[in-house]
């Protein structure tokens, strides 16, 4: 009898531990302007882990009336990860905010495959027929398991 129960706890703490390691179904990056001004940093580079068939969700500070804007997310590998969505998204009662109130610019991505993918973007002011240098760029390391 003993034994059996001191199987069973075994079995229970293996299953609870295998568990706690599978990667996550749904996941969400947010990245506020404080972070980006954080000891003056305009680059940040995070990593993220995401099941197959997951989602994920990246909201990146914006303030479209600045004029600048994020890029199209570069995904290095689309096999393993596909952009599903981006939107901008303002604060609910914009029209009594002041000019320059920010908001979010927000992707969505879904897990294709095990592997991993590099999720690239840079916040820079659109020129036409002009080249500026990104004020931020974010990157993220998407591993699929």
């Amino acid at each position: 009898m003993k034994s059996k129960l001191i199987l069973m706890c075994a079995v229970v703490a293996i299953s609870l531990s295998l568990c706690a390691c599978s990667p996550t179904k749904q996941v969400s990056v947010d990245v506020s302007w404080d972070d980006f001004k954080k000891e003056g940093q305009q680059h940040i580079s995070q990593e993220v882990e995401v099941a197959v068939d997951g989602s994920l969700t990246v909201a990146l500070y914006s303030c479209p009336s600045e004029g600048r804007q994020w890029s199209e997310a570069q995904i290095s590998d689309q096999t393993v990860l596909q952009q599903t969505d981006h939107k901008l998204v303002m604060p609910e009662h914009i029209g009594d905010m002041p000019p320059g109130t920010p908001g979010q610019e927000v992707w969505t991505f879904k897990a294709l495959k095990e592997g991993t993918s590099t999720i690239s973007m840079e916040y820079t002011h659109p020129w036409e027929g002009g080249e500026e240098e990104p004020m931020l760029t974010f990157v993220l390391t998407v591993v699929v398991k």
